[in-house]
């Protein structure tokens, strides 16, 4: 077997739109603290990057949940594994996602999260693949690019835990020779 990685979104590409998401985030925020809340593992690069360039008070926090397992596609049973340790309630929480796919992972976190009563949350998601959306009413309030229904490694992406290092998202194929 041969794995091929082509080029979908450029290292530059990312870049820009992390740069443009941050001001949009500004801007809907202005003068008030937010708290970020990543989703472990894929939004980290996403995350950090996004962070740094929203000049705002915040505060970040974690949590992770599953529904892939080492595959590559949803089982559509999510499992939460950690919980974020900051308080959410009363805080403008946005929920940093690395990419809204069928939408179980996203649709459990965004009602996990409402449950505990923030001022407001907001889902922010680097990627999306709309012609998989199983679940419906998943709103993205941010939103860096829509892709094909393939399947993507990169900038904290993986396949099986690999390629997450990748500074570029590509997509991933798994050839038999």
């Amino acid at each position: 077997m041969i794995e091929q990685i082509e080029a979908l979104i450029s290292e530059e590409e990312i870049t820009i739109r992390v740069n443009e998401l941050a001001k949009e985030i500004e801007k809907d925020y202005e003068g008030l603290p937010i708290t970020l809340i990543g989703t472990l593992t894929g939004a980290i690069f996403f995350l950090t990057d996004l962070s740094r360039k929203i000049n705002l008070q915040q505060e970040i926090d974690f949590l992770k949940a599953s529904s892939y397992g080492d595959g590559t596609t949803s089982t559509g049973d999510v499992r939460l594994i950690l919980t974020p340790k900051l308080q959410v309630e009363g805080r403008h929480v946005i929920l940093i996602e690395d990419i809204v796919d069928t939408g179980y992972t996203s649709a459990f976190l965004v009602g996990f999260l409402e449950f505990h009563k923030p001022a407001s949350l907001k889902l922010c998601a680097l990627l999306s693949k709309p012609d998989r959306r199983v679940v419906h009413g998943v709103n993205i309030d941010y939103l860096g690019f829509s892709i094909p229904d393939e399947f993507v490694v990169g900038y904290g992406l993986d396949c099986a835990q690999k390629y997450r290092n990748l500074p570029f998202i590509g997509v991933y194929r798994n050839e038999v020779t």
